[in-house]
């Protein structure tokens, strides 16, 4: 038996990734469950909050952040389910059941995945004080809060608002902070966007991504991935869960339950780990040079040659220093590289293995295939479909 007909609206900005997810996990629960809803997602809902009352239908989930829709909403006769960032203070969170991003948890997941590479110093780059970005202090005063209980002191930076009119000054700012860090550093961005801000900066300036900077971020958006030269590390939040048991939590309250008093946090999904945290201790700075331009341009099929003339050393130098450092050579750092970066491939997208050998600096189709036999015995299909039944894959590399 399905539940009687309900209107329910969504206030959300679907043009941002992390609501689209929430909305995602609203109806997968609409397809899940036995409800019986119509779902309104108002397009232009700022412009009309006043005359919320003559639209709202049988329930609302809404964003919390925005302090705005929790004004409007503050007396709307029709259940209310917000969504949004986690407080450390019980008293900050709205009197509406609650859905909330543990903003401590992403903070506790970027950290720990610097830590594990090694990193010791660590900085953040957050943002402006700003009532529409509460979250954005929550997770400042979580990175302090996490590296001070581990003994370790962060370098914060809130940087200022980016306007188009006020961006030479903005990057200007930043690239003196940088400068100012001590290095290696692990750096963790309050939001991704921000994270592309340090990527774009560090390459202006010179600073070579993760070996002196690693830069982690926090949403995992896919559009900020593809800006950038250097691939971006991120906490994935668990917005799509968000959207779930908010979805869930509405129901229960239209079939006549309580409202729950304590609000639900929802820990991050994963941290993606990518380029910009590819952190290893690498103290000779031509070592650390040939591997910056290795990441950047393995794919592109460069050969030995052009990482020495971008160094400036003889081969047989550089090779002694590979040697000592990394233990191979030059040329098994590109194929290495070229090999992580077809793995990652094709664990973490739908690419056809065609399209993959192309982008990753492969002649042909048929060599990869030769590449995966001899490192995994697998083909690069047998190897997507095993990693993907894996929780955590194995990309370790054999040396050719």
């Amino acid at each position: 038996m399905f539940d009687n007909k309900h209107s329910i609206t969504l206030l959300f900005n679907a043009n941002k990734i992390y609501d689209r997810r929430i909305i995602a996990g609203v109806g997968d629960y609409l397809q899940t469950s036995k409800v019986d809803w119509d779902l309104y997602l108002e397009e232009d809902f700022m412009a009309r909050l006043d005359h919320l009352d003559e639209w709202s239908g049988d329930g609302i989930i809404a964003d919390y952040d925005n302090p705005e829709i929790q004004a409007a909403l503050h007396k709307a006769n029709v259940p209310v389910v917000g969504i949004g960032g986690s407080y450390a203070n019980p008293a900050d969170y709205p009197d509406v059941p609650y859905v909330a991003t543990d903003n401590y948890a992403l903070i506790q997941a970027a950290f720990e995945h610097l830590r594990q590479k090694g990193i010791q110093r660590f900085a953040f780059y957050g943002a402006p004080v700003n009532e529409h970005h509460r979250w954005a202090q929550e997770r400042e005063n979580a990175v302090l809060e996490i590296t001070r209980s581990q003994g370790y002191e962060c370098h914060v930076y809130r940087g200022h608002p980016v306007r188009p009119e006020t961006w030479q000054y903005t990057t200007k700012r930043l690239a003196d902070w940088l400068r100012s860090l001590p290095t290696p550093v692990g750096i963790i961005a309050v939001t991704d966007s921000r994270a592309r801000h340090l990527l774009q900066v560090c390459d202006h300036i010179g600073m070579l991504i993760p070996d002196k900077m690693s830069v982690i971020g926090i949403d995992d958006d896919e559009l900020a991935r593809y800006l950038s030269r250097v691939s971006l590390s991120s906490v994935r939040q668990g917005c799509f869960e968000m959207g779930v048991q908010a979805a869930k939590t509405l129901h229960r309250i239209l079939k006549g339950h309580n409202k729950p008093r304590k609000p639900v946090l929802i820990p991050p999904e994963c941290v993606a780990e990518r380029q910009s945290t590819d952190f290893k201790a690498i103290s000779d700075p031509h070592v650390m040079q040939a591997m910056h331009y290795i990441r950047q341009n393995a794919c592109r099929g460069i050969k030995v040659d052009q990482v020495l003339d971008y160094v400036g050393v003889s081969r047989s130098n550089l090779e002694h220093r590979f040697k000592e450092e990394r233990g191979h050579s030059i040329h098994n750092e590109i194929h290495n590289e070229k090999l992580s970066r077809a793995c990652k491939m094709l664990e973490n997208s739908d690419e056809a293995t065609s399209q993959i050998a192309k982008i990753c600096g492969y002649p042909s189709l048929q060599y990869m295939y030769a590449v995966f036999k001899k490192h995994f015995d697998q083909t690069p299909k047998e190897y997507r479909d095993a990693r993907r039944d894996q929780d955590e894959p194995d990309l370790s590399l054999k040396a050719s």
